[in-house]
C-alpha cells in the first residue's frame, strides 16, 4: 500500500514538473509541500530547499506579509485570478510573476490546503513595451484606426513646411502632435515656441506675437522679441486660435502670406521663416459664419487639417495609454507599480473622460500619489471615476473569455445594441464585433431582433 501511495506520488510529482507554469502546494499552516521543477527555474530556489518552510520565506513575493494571497484564498475559500506581483528570487534580483490561487480539498471535501500557480512576466512586459513601441509615435500612443491613421500621415506632414490645423477637444494631445510635426520635419534643429492664444487678452497677445520696442506703451523701457522671432527657423504653435481678436486675425494673415510683420512701435519690417502649426477646440467653419473669425485666415490655416478623435470614442486605447503613463510615472518617481487591478481598469474603462487624455494622465499620476503596493486598486483612483456600487465592475475571478464578455455587453448597453457605434468605441472592425457576440454568446435582446427583422421585411416588400 505505502509503495503503491508512493508510486503515485511519483506520478503527481512527474505531472506538476511537465508544467511550464510554477506550481507550489501549502497545507492550511501554509507550509510549502510540493514544488516543481518550474518553480525551482523561476525562483532559484530548489525543492529541497522549499518543502517544509513557510511560503513567505520561499516565494518572499511583495503581497506575502501584508496581503497573502494563498491565506485570502484558504480563509475565503475563493480562487484569486492573474493577479500580478513582484517576488524575490534567490540571487536577489526582483521579477515580476502572474499569480492564480485555488483551494485544496481531501476525497472527503475536507480543506486541506492550497495551490498556487504562477508565470514570469518578464518576457511578457518586454512584449508589452515592444507593443507600446509598435503601437506610438513619439509621446502619442494608440491602436484606434483613425489615430492610427494621422500616423502614417505624420512623416509626410512634418516633411512638408505647409501650415497645419489640429482640431481637436481639450485634452485630446494637440500640443503633441505639434512636436511630433516639428521633431520630424526639416527645422526639427531650430526651437517649438508655443503660445496659447486663448489665454491672454488682444493687447497682450500681439506683443506676445510679435514683440515691441522700447517706448511702444508706457511700460515697454527696452525691447523685447516676440514669439515670432523666437520661433526664427524652427515652429510657432498658435494654440486656440479660435479665440484671437479679428484685429490679431489681420496681422497673422500678413504674417501668413508675406512673411513678414512689425513689432508693436517698430516701423521697420520683420521677415519670419518659422513653421507656423495652429490648434483649436471650437469649429472655426460656424464662427467664419458667425462673422468672428476671418474667413481668408481660416482657408489660410486651413491647409492640413488633423482631427483628433476624443478619448471616449477611442476607449480601446485606454489599457494601452495606462501603461504609457504607469511607465512614465515609474521612470519619475522611482516606483515599481506594475498595472491596475481587474476593479479599477474597469472603473476607467466605464468612465466617459470629458478631460479626455489628459484627464487620464491625471487620474494615473493622482493613483501614483496614493498606491501603497505594486498595483493600483479601485480606491487609489479619483473619487470621481468611482462608480457608486461597484457591483458594474468586472470582479475578480473571471477568465479573460468573461472578462471580454463582459466588456463588449456592457459597451453595447451604452450604446443601445447598436453595433457600429460600440465597434467604434471599442476601437475595432463591426464584423469583428459581431464574430465576438457570436463566439461569446452575447445575447442581442429579442425586441431588437425582431424590429429589425420587420424592418426587413417591410423593406423588402417595397
Amino acid at each position: 500500500m505505502k509503495q503503491f501511495e508512493k508510486s503515485i506520488q511519483q506520478h503527481y510529482q512527474i505531472i506538476l514538473d511537465s508544467i511550464a507554469d510554477g506550481v507550489f502546494t501549502v497545507n492550511l499552516d501554509l507550509f510549502v509541500t510540493s514544488f516543481n521543477r518550474a518553480a525551482e527555474k523561476i525562483t532559484g530556489i530548489s525543492r529541497k530547499e522549499a518543502i517544509g518552510r513557510q511560503c513567505l520565506e520561499v516565494l518572499r513575493a511583495n503581497v506575502c506579509e501584508t496581503g497573502c494571497l494563498l491565506r485570502q484564498t484558504i480563509e475565503t475559500e475563493r480562487p484569486i485570478v492573474n493577479v500580478p506581483v513582484y517576488i524575490l528570487r534567490s540571487d536577489k534580483k526582483r521579477i515580476p510573476i502572474s499569480v492564480t490561487t485555488a483551494l485544496l480539498k481531501d476525497s472527503n471535501g475536507r480543506d486541506i490546503g492550497g495551490v498556487e500557480t504562477f508565470r514570469d512576466l518578464t518576457v511578457v512586459n518586454k512584449l508589452r513595451k515592444a507593443l507600446l513601441k509598435q503601437h506610438s509615435f513619439e509621446d502619442i500612443v494608440s491602436k484606434n484606426e483613425k489615430m492610427l491613421q494621422l500616423f502614417s500621415t505624420l512623416p509626410q506632414i512634418a516633411e512638408s513646411s505647409s501650415t497645419v490645423m489640429i482640431v481637436g477637444a481639450s485634452g485630446t494631445g494637440k500640443e503633441l502632435f505639434a512636436r511630433a510635426i516639428h521633431n520630424n520635419s526639416l527645422q526639427r534643429k531650430g526651437p517649438f515656441v508655443t503660445i496659447n492664444c486663448g489665454a491672454l487678452p488682444d493687447t497682450l497677445c500681439e506683443s506676445e506675437l510679435f514683440g515691441y520696442k522700447a517706448g511702444a506703451f508706457t511700460d515697454a523701457k527696452k525691447d523685447k522679441p516676440g514669439r515670432f522671432a523666437l520661433a526664427q527657423n524652427g515652429t510657432i504653435f498658435l494654440d486656440e486660435i479660435g479665440d484671437v481678436s479679428q484685429a490679431v486675425q489681420a496681422r497673422l494673415l500678413r504674417v501668413l502670406e508675406e512673411k513678414v510683420y512689425e513689432p508693436l512701435g517698430s516701423t521697420k519690417t520683420v521677415r519670419t521663416n518659422a513653421r507656423v502649426i495652429t490648434a483649436t477646440h471650437r469649429n472655426l467653419e460656424e464662427l467664419v459664419r458667425a462673422g468672428t473669425f476671418r474667413e481668408d485666415l481660416y482657408f489660410r490655416i486651413n491647409v492640413i487639417k488633423m482631427l483628433l478623435p476624443k478619448l471616449s470614442e477611442r476607449k480601446g486605447d485606454i489599457p494601452l495609454l495606462v501603461d504609457h503613463f504607469i511607465e512614465r510615472f515609474n521612470h519619475l518617481t522611482g516606483k515599481n507599480i506594475m498595472g491596475l487591478s481587474q476593479k479599477a481598469i474597469a472603473a476607467l474603462m466605464l468612465y466617459d473622460w470629458p478631460g479626455n487624455v489628459r484627464e487620464l494622465e491625471n487620474a494615473i499620476e493622482h493613483a501614483f500619489v496614493l498606491c501603497q503596493s505594486d498595483l493600483v486598486r479601485l480606491q487609489d483612483l479619483p473619487d470621481r471615476l468611482i462608480p457608486e456600487s461597484d457591483s458594474i465592475l468586472v470582479p475578480t475571478g473571471l477568465t479573460l473569455m468573461e472578462i471580454e464578455k463582459r466588456t463588449i455587453e456592457q459597451a453595447l448597453q451604452r450604446n443601445q445594441w447598436k453595433k457600429m457605434v460600440t465597434a467604434r468605441e471599442l476601437g475595432i472592425d463591426k464584423n469583428t464585433l459581431r464574430r465576438k457576440i457570436n463566439r461569446l454568446g452575447i445575447d442581442v435582446p429579442k425586441p431588437l431582433r425582431q424590429g429589425r427583422s420587420l424592418h426587413r421585411k417591410k423593406e423588402s416588400l417595397v
